[in-house]
């Protein structure tokens, strides 16, 4: 059933209530039903629920909290803004999968978020010639592959992947930290329409918030989190292409890094990445491919025609349905599509896998033999 105009605004409201987590906005739901079940709740009610004390209750009725909702829901009627929930089916499935997903998105663009094959390309903002290089020749190589490639608009690497994109013809997403009247820097800004032709602009951000330095390590959550993996090209000892790959190995998702010149200050983050064994070294688009099982559509659907659907239980029906669906997905993925837990569907993983239909890959992922 559509979301109604009304719903829409309190699940805003509820986004924005300071101080809330999205653990506690997310258990809000699940015990109130509606975010505007929540908003007409009693203070009693809300006390009721594991976890939400005093303060939290009184936040949830603040004066005003509706109407600053109200006027962002305008907004984004006004700028064509899509309002994304996480209980959506448009909302980022891959997020969907992360203890820290924001509950909330506003997105303008032309790209399914739910795309087959999704990578995440990061980097030092003050990138040279060569890791200008490796991001185009990267994104050449992928074409025709069905590949969505997400940055974060930023300067260096980023804007060389969305340039490279627009170029190739290619999707790409744009993550901001901040609302979509705010783009930073102000010099990308001729890129934004492109690039929602091509893909889309994402953010948490209502439209009018403006970006700010801690928003930018909390975007990267999302970059990392909405992805199948993540690249990172160039980078210093320290940075936010270092935060993004970090997030990516805390979700279990698959890291890669360009390898550099040891003398180099923007290849020591690389370098260290794959020394301390937390990102496989990047040499070509193929060994990539490779590594995260990505083959052509046409090959994973005439493997899947053999199937004989008949042989197997219904549970294990379930999950190689689910499966031929993705083509390749991850353990924690097919725990959250299915709602089973983990014993449960190890067991049921593992008899496929004795049956030799199911292949484990690295990063506790699994496509159809």
């Amino acid at each position: 059933m559509p979301t109604t105009e009304e719903e829409k605004i309190y699940q805003i409201a509820l986004s924005i209530i300071p101080q809330i987590g999205v653990i506690n906005a997310r258990r809000l739901i699940s015990y109130m039903g509606t975010a505007r079940d929540i908003f007409k709740s009693t203070r009693s009610q809300l006390l009721k629920i594991p976890h939400i004390g005093p303060v939290l209750a009184a936040a949830v009725h603040q004066p005003g909290l509706v109407l600053q909702a109200e006027s962002i829901w305008l907004d984004c009627q006004r700028e064509h803004t899509q309002i994304l929930f996480y209980t959506d089916f448009d909302f980022p499935n891959r997020l969907k999968q992360i203890f820290d997903s924001p509950i909330l998105l506003y997105w303008k663009g032309n790209q399914d978020l739910n795309a087959e094959k999704i990578l995440a390309v990061v980097g030092t903002r003050k990138a040279t010639e060569y890791g200008k290089r490796v991001t185009s020749d990267l994104v050449k190589d992928s074409i025709g592959q069905g590949i969505t490639f997400v940055s974060g608009l930023a300067y260096g690497i980023d804007i060389a992947l969305h340039k490279a994109c627009l170029n190739a013809k290619i999707n790409t997403v744009a993550v901001l930290a901040g609302g979509f009247n705010w783009i930073y820097p102000n010099s990308h800004q001729k890129y934004v329409n492109e690039i929602i032709e091509t893909g889309g602009i994402l953010s948490e951000y209502p439209l009018r918030q403006k970006p700010d330095a801690r928003f930018f390590p909390l975007r990267n959550r999302i970059i990392a989190g909405m992805s199948d993996a993540t690249l990172v090209v160039e980078a210093a000892e320290k940075g936010g292409a270092l935060i993004t790959a970090d997030y990516a190995n805390n979700y279990n998702r698959e890291v890669f890094a360009v390898p550099g010149n040891l003398d180099k200050l923007f290849s020591e983050g690389c370098n260290l990445l794959i020394q301390k064994h937390k990102a496989n070294i990047y040499t070509d688009w193929n060994h990539l491919c490779a590594q995260l099982n990505w083959e052509a559509s046409g090959d994973i659907i005439h493997r899947n025609k053999n199937l004989q659907w008949n042989r197997y239980t219904a549970e294990e029906s379930e999950v190689l349905s689910l499966i031929h669906k993705k083509g390749e997905i991850p353990l924690d993925e097919i725990a959250w599509q299915l709602q089973k837990n983990m014993g449960q569907l190890a067991t049921i993983l593992l008899n496929l896998e004795f049956q030799g239909v199911l292949k484990a890959l690295p990063g506790h992922r699994y496509v159809i033999k």
